[in-house]
């Protein structure tokens, strides 16, 4: 069974690790910025804990799979990042920024689940990927 201490410190991590993808976008001016990464990454932590919780209470009662909750995320988030990707005469925009909600959504799953080393390493993946990468991109594109 998750604990209260368990719960709360899951969540603030999550609400910490949302902020530094959230915080990347909102200074290169992405359509979804810090506040929308957190409500992501810590809605997503919740829901992986909800999962966890229902099985935890019908474990032996009922056949259950946490999974499947977290599945549901992984697709319906899809919604939210399309909101953000624009399509105009200059081309797509906004598909990073689609790729970063996604990407919050996950960072929350782990998380919730508890898979703290991966979130952190993902997280600093991530952010490693929006703030650098960037400068490479541009290069190739001139070359």
């Amino acid at each position: 069974m998750i604990t209260l201490t368990d719960t709360i410190s899951r969540l603030i991590f999550a609400f910490i690790i949302g902020s530094v993808i959230g915080f990347e976008r909102e200074r290169k001016g992405g359509v979804a910025g810090l506040r929308t990464h957190i409500l992501v990454c810590v809605g997503s932590a919740l829901i992986m804990l909800v999962s966890l919780y229902i099985y935890d209470i019908y474990k032996g009662v009922a056949p259950l799979d946490p999974g499947r909750i977290a599945a549901g995320v992984v697709t319906g988030i899809g919604f939210l990042g399309a909101g953000s990707i624009i399509r105009s005469s200059e081309g797509i925009k906004g598909l990073t920024t689609a790729a970063s909600v996604w990407m919050s959504a996950a960072l929350g799953l782990a998380v919730g689940c508890g898979y703290i080393s991966a979130a952190v390493v993902t997280t600093l993946l991530t952010y490693v990927c929006l703030s650098f990468l960037k400068r490479i991109d541009q290069w190739l594109e001139k070359e």
